[in-house]
């Protein structure tokens, strides 16, 4: 693609050199720059891409596009002048991938959890319907049937308009996308032309980023803030930033609840380990889920079918037959009649919401014994509340090691005692070695009680000292319960 057509999705600074140049390739990671690309330095957490621009022009690169200009250019570069990088390589991006988004539905879902159901529920309910789907999650990426390895939530703008024209090109006709806050701060979605946005809910997390909760909560608006007029934003009543989200957008706003009057309104009927019996805008329906957050992803993925075009009957339907997202309240049962669910929560509000699903069960009528870290090297503060939470909902806690990446275990489990009171500590002990941890729960267990497992999900490894070891829960449980 000649240079002069991907600078038309962006307005430089100014230019110095040819825009008739061909360009091959547009990278941000001048490590994979080869002959005839465009190399775009952006400002990163980490690194500042502006230093590698020698090094991405001995590797090839024919263009520059960058925020300060060297001091000595390089006569035989096209240099490029932007006021913000992170914004213009989104553009730039979807430009050189023939704008990818143009040529199917493309649907966001931000929150602070339900990211990863809603999405895969929505991949998997519009595959029902028998139309080519793609998916962008934390657990993996889908162009159709094809899995392609994931390593961020949302991923780098150039990675992301490739994988979204790989998808275009092989005929999907929707694609299903988690947007992450860091994702919509640092503009990684720029470019992109949504057909609708999801939000979920908002609670504390990575403050290590954002730093304070109202620029979490700025980050998540900024997604339907600049949602376009053609679009429909879905938000969530029961959440109360729910009409704070989409109160800018310049899209047509629908809502979902299972506790207000809203344009999709939910109910739980009846509620066993193995699945509910709903009611949605009374249609009464059965799945293969627990708890009443699952009710309300599900309610999500109702109404963005519906909003999409299809026909409210046929979406219950096709709900019916889906499963769980792995390592989303998992469940296992072992021999003995005892239960076990390996969940992904990692939050205060999503360890509640897994406890009150297992309660909303249980009934009094067994223990519940949960086992939970927290990751290292990210948001201290809810490492106290996650502790007091599992507590509070708990009859036995075991805290124990989650991802410790770069911090000492026991660090990170002191962190999680200091949000315990005398009565909480007598319940609770903590054993550092994983394995060991799950173990012992499953030792303390009699029939008819339930371990929560929670943390990890579908990962299934552990990053210690940042070397990711083979280490999955529910492989873990399964190997103690038989």
């Amino acid at each position: 693609m000649k240079l002069t057509e991907l600078l038309k999705a962006i307005q430089p600074v100014q230019v110095i050199g040819s825009t008739e140049k061909d360009i091959t390739g547009v990278n941000i990671d001048s490590r994979l720059v080869a002959a005839g690309h465009l190399f775009m330095a952006m400002r990163g957490t980490q690194t500042d891409g502006h230093a590698y621009i020698p090094t991405a022009i001995e590797q090839g690169a024919i263009a520059v596009l960058c925020e300060d200009m060297p001091e000595e250019p390089n006569p035989d570069i096209t240099y490029i002048q932007v006021k913000d990088s992170e914004n213009a390589v989104g553009k730039v991006a979807t430009t050189f991938y023939g704008d990818p988004t143009s040529k199917m539905e493309l649907v966001g879902v931000t929150g602070t959890n339900g990211k990863t159901t809603i999405a895969t529920l929505l991949y998997n309910t519009f595959r029902y319907f028998g139309y080519k789907v793609g998916l962008i999650s934390t657990v993996c990426n889908y162009i159709d049937d094809q899995p392609v390895p994931t390593e961020h939530t949302t991923p780098d703008p150039v990675t992301l308009n490739r994988l979204l024209g790989e998808m275009a090109d092989s005929g999907c006709k929707y694609a299903f996308m988690e947007v992450s806050s860091h994702s919509i701060a640092q503009q990684r979605i720029s470019g992109l032309k949504f057909a609708g946005g999801i939000f979920t809910n908002l609670t504390r997390d990575h403050l290590d980023y954002h730093k304070t909760v109202e620029n979490y909560l700025k980050a998540k608006k900024k997604f339907f803030d600049d949602m376009p007029k053609s679009a429909f934003s879905l938000t969530n009543l029961d959440d109360k930033n729910g009409l704070v989200m989409t109160q800018n957008t310049r899209s047509r706003v629908y809502t979902y609840s299972l506790r207000s009057l809203s344009d999709f309104k939910g109910k739980v009927l009846e509620s066993h380990f193995e699945g509910m019996l709903l009611d949605f805008n009374n249609h009464e329906l059965a799945v293969r889920f627990i708890g009443k957050f699952n009710a309300s992803n599900l309610l999500a993925v109702f109404g963005a079918a519906v909003l999409l075009g299809k026909k409210e009957e046929d979406v219950l339907v096709a709900l019916s037959t889906l499963h769980p997202v792995t390592g989303r309240f998992d469940s296992i049962r072992s021999p003995k009649g005892i239960t076990a669910i390996v969940d992904y929560a990692h939050t205060p509000d999503a360890l509640v919401n897994v406890l009150n699903a297992i309660h909303d069960v249980l009934a009094g009528r067994g223990k519940v014994i949960t086992v939970v870290g927290a990751g290292g090297n990210r948001d201290k503060g809810k490492r106290p509340i996650m502790a007091k939470e599992s507590a509070r909902l708990s009859d036995r806690v075991i805290i124990t090691s989650d991802n410790p990446r770069f911090e000492e275990p026991q660090d990170i489990i002191n962190d999680m005692l200091a949000g315990l009171d005398k009565d909480d500590l007598e319940k609770t002990i903590s054993i550092t070695d994983r394995k060991y941890a799950i173990k012992t729960a499953c030792l303390l267990a009699q029939p008819g009680d339930v371990i929560l497992v929670a943390g990890k999900g579908h990962e299934n490894y552990q990053e210690i000292k940042g070397v990711k070891h083979h280490f999955d829960d529910k492989e873990v449980l399964k190997e103690i319960m038989n």
